[in-house]
């Protein structure tokens, strides 16, 4: 729609100006652009037209023109209607003082004061009153030694990454000491928890000291749940940062000021060190840090505390930082298995026992290059030298007795059993080991499973009947020992003796 309407249309928005409507209101209801519905409020103050060039005077063109090709005044060139809740200044203002939504503001005063109009007045007017109370922050205060924050950022430079043969931009980590200002740069291509953790090292040695805390966003690598008041740090990094004496603390999350000096200088790493700029390998890049920290970085004067960073360091810092640990940290991976049926855990495709109670349970892994450390409840319960993929280590005191899991033991199991049997039963169990090998195995569970239907005398006398005639098969076992209990006489029932009352006397006494 263009900017001269119609009598129909210019009469209904005229009609609306009356009742007070606001331009945003009218424009809702008519679809009538703002910028020309303003050129027809009589409130407003039209500047005059310009005169077209020879045309006469002034006041000849306003006449040629007329009042309905009144020129359109450009939108925001004067003072627009007051708005529907200026009358409501002071409740609403007492609103926001108290910590109000606008939502909620124009509630209230729906109910209160009959305010007749939509709530965008409400939101806007409460966004015109807080933008003209800017809000008073807090000045965080960092005295030497006791903090440092850290972060990665996205290097704007680019390198050659060697194993796709691609121009990619790495991570670089940044730890800012917040006192001086000192910092430390690392390119790294990827933000996993082992970089994260050797760059820590890596600063505090260039440093050559630890901070009492060090402040993080919300990363992965740090942090493993995220929450506004009691998230949870990584174990790996709570057991890093015992080890070298700070204590990690996350910020809140979606509040960077937290972490404003980190911010503040990895934007001076991007603009001064890094962009523009390729390089070879991340090598080359690191190389490039290491000089442009030392040439540019330390010697500059800092923009907030007005001192050269390096002799700020060396001055107030450096004295009071944290000793070095005698020895660096030992990295480890962590992390939570099941224990599977057959009493085993697996890490990095290797299986490893634990004792045979937890099969089902969940236990806590800790790894490395050399050990597997496995816990449950935070108690140690078994401890294993790494092994290569596909290797089983089992240790013998983790089996049920009854299931021993490498063969001598459980050839042991059979004949301890065999043994209860009696001593011909044990000779010729161990003769069958030795003439059948591994086949005697199920033979001798058939020979324990002959005792729960013979007695173990006779499956003893069996045995040395077929130990006499080198016989080490269980279907002959097990005939000579059916044939014995054919042979054995059959019980049978007194029906008389002296002790044993005449069916007489029971039927006397029931009549």
């Amino acid at each position: 729609m263009g900017n001269y309407l119609k009598v129909p249309d210019r009469q209904r928005v005229l009609a609306l100006l009356e009742l007070g409507w606001s331009y945003r209101r009218i424009e809702k209801e008519t679809g009538i652009r703002r910028e020309t519905i303003s050129g027809y409020d009589p409130r407003r103050s039209a500047k005059p037209a310009n005169p077209i060039a020879g045309s006469g005077d002034g006041a000849g063109a306003a006449g040629i023109l007329g009042e309905q090709n009144r020129p359109n005044p450009i939108a925001g060139s004067g003072p627009g209607p007051a708005s529907a809740c200026e009358p409501f200044r002071a409740v609403i203002e007492a609103g926001v003082e108290r910590g109000l939504t606008a939502q909620r503001i124009w509630q209230d005063l729906c109910e209160e004061h009959g305010f007749a109009y939509g709530y965008l007045s409400v939101q806007r007017f409460v966004r015109g009153i807080r933008g003209r109370r800017p809000e008073v922050v807090d000045v965080m205060e960092h005295p030497p030694g006791k903090e440092a924050q850290v972060d990665y950022f996205q290097s704007p430079a680019l390198v050659l990454d060697p194993m796709t043969g691609k121009w990619r931009r790495p991570w670089i980590f940044r730890m800012t000491l917040s006192c001086s200002r000192h910092g430390y740069e690392e390119a790294l291509w990827r933000q996993d928890r082992r970089g994260f953790l050797r760059a820590h090292e890596h600063a505090f040695l260039a440093f050559g000291g630890v901070v009492e805390v060090v402040r993080h966003d919300n990363l992965k690598a740090a942090v493993v749940r995220g929450c506004l008041y009691d998230p949870d740090v990584s174990e790996l990094y709570t057991a890093f940062a015992g080890h070298w004496g700070f204590v990690p603390l996350p910020s809140r999350p979606r509040h960077p000021q937290e972490n404003g000096v980190e911010e503040r200088s990895g934007g001076y790493v991007k603009s001064n060190g890094l962009k523009g700029r390729r390089f070879d390998s991340l090598e080359a890049l690191n190389a490039h840090l290491q000089h442009w920290n030392r040439t540019v970085a330390q010697l500059r004067i800092h923009g907030t505390t007005r001192q050269q960073v390096l002799a700020h360091f060396l001055a107030v810092e450096r004295p009071v930082l944290r000793p070095l640990p005698a020895e660096r940290f030992a990295l480890f991976e962590v992390g939570t298995r099941s224990v599977h049926p057959d009493g085993h855990i697996e890490v990095g495709a290797a299986f490893y026992s634990v004792p045979h109670h937890l099969v089902g349970r969940s236990v806590k892994v800790h790894w490395d290059e050399h050990l597997v450390r496995i816990y449950l409840d935070g108690q140690a319960v078994a401890v294993h030298s790494r092994g290569p993929a596909g290797s089983w280590w089992t240790r013998p005191e983790h089996r049920p007795s009854h299931k021993p899991a490498r063969q001598s033991a459980y050839e042991a199991a059979l004949l301890a059993k065999i043994e209860r049997i009696g001593e011909r039963a044990l000779a010729w169990a161990q003769e069958a080991v030795v003439e059948r090998e591994v086949r005697s195995y199920r033979l001798l569970q058939g020979v324990v499973a002959l005792t729960r239907r013979h007695p173990r005398e006779r499956v003893d006398w069996a045995c040395g009947v077929a130990l006499e005639r080198r016989c080490f098969r269980y279907q002959a076992l097990r005939r000579i020992v059916e044939a014995a209990a054919a042979r054995a006489p059959t019980a049978s029932l007194l029906q008389h003796h002296e002790l044993i009352r005449d069916l007489a006397d029971y039927a006397a006494v029931l009549t």
